[in-house]
């Protein structure tokens, strides 16, 4: 097997890692989130339930958002549900950069307990996914119901019906002396016909989507959330029989939250002066709050 970096520095959290296998024509992402998933949830108080499915959410945004190219590209996933626990989930991706945050209803968590069911966490909801390339100024979106028992299953779902991409996503969760891990693998078969044109003879039973379907399905939970093997060592364990792997070391990340008084000072010049001033308090300011990371940003009109 060859691999591309031989003398690397192994990734182990807060760090892409995108690979290759030429030879079974697919492509993969992996991550492991440690200090910046920590630092996205201290944001909001969330009862554990939603800890862990805003971090499901936060590992597929960047495992998505790592299959983008270039610079200033995004990617946004946003979860609707009604009737359930979560009215909204939103989670985005550019540059490494990630951030997230879930509306709920609190009475209604309280009432459902501490493990409820996907179903009871978001109701009957859609999964909308967005891609927004930078260099073109399109946006690209597809929108899923939420179906299944995770929110990886709706995103594999997803890459089915509106990419028609075969793809396989596993997702760990670790909640370890109040620290939590998050981390995922993501592999797909690439379709036939080249990129930009009609996606030629897409096969979900093709031999070669089988087998690395098969061997990335063997992945247990505790191996990705584990802090002291690298993500190259999982790629490995998984493919080590393979002729060739390419791995390619990935974005850095890092919370992405990019609230400023500048930007909502211009959201804010958009409203209607009397809408400004029904905003306002008796000393003309207006306070922002910024669901993302829970600050508030005076702003004066």
């Amino acid at each position: 097997m060859m691999r591309m970096n031989e003398t690397r520095s192994d990734t182990f959290s807060d760090e892409l890692l995108g690979f290759s296998i030429p030879s079974r024509d697919s492509r993969g992402r992996a991550v492991r989130l440690g200090p910046v998933v920590e630092e996205i949830l201290a944001a909001h108080d969330y009862p554990p339930a939603l800890k862990h499915a805003l971090a499901e959410a936060l590992v597929l945004a960047t495992l998505m958002g790592g299959l983008m190219k270039d610079e200033g590209d995004q990617l946004t996933m946003q979860a609707q549900g009604e009737g359930g626990i979560v009215s909204l989930l939103v989670c985005d991706y550019r540059d490494g950069a990630i951030r997230g945050y879930i509306e709920h209803d609190e009475e209604q968590m309280a009432a459902e307990g501490a493990n409820p069911s996907l179903d009871a966490l978001f109701g009957k909801a859609h999964l909308a996914i967005t891609f927004d390339i930078a260099k073109t100024g399109k946006r690209y979106q597809g929108i899923v119901p939420m179906e299944g028992d995770s929110l990886s299953a709706a995103v594999e779902s997803y890459f089915m019906q509106s990419e028609q991409i075969p793809t396989l996503i596993r997702t760990a969760i670790s909640s370890s002396k109040g620290q939590t891990v998050a981390a995922g693998l993501l592999v797909q078969h690439l379709p036939e016909g080249e990129e930009g044109r009609e996606r030629l003879h897409v096969e979900l039973d093709h031999p070669e989507w089988e087998h690395v379907s098969i061997l990335a399905d063997s992945l247990r939970h505790e191996e990705l959330v584990e802090p002291g093997l690298s993500l190259e060592d999982i790629v490995w364990r998984l493919y080590h029989e393979e002729d060739k792997i390419l791995v390619s070391p990935g974005a850095q990340l890092s919370k992405g939250c990019r609230c400023t008084i500048e930007h909502f000072e211009e959201v804010l010049a958009r409203f209607p002066k009397e809408e400004r001033r029904d905003m306002a308090d008796d000393e003309g300011i207006i306070l922002v709050d910024c669901a993302f990371c829970s600050k508030v940003f005076p702003i004066q009109d």
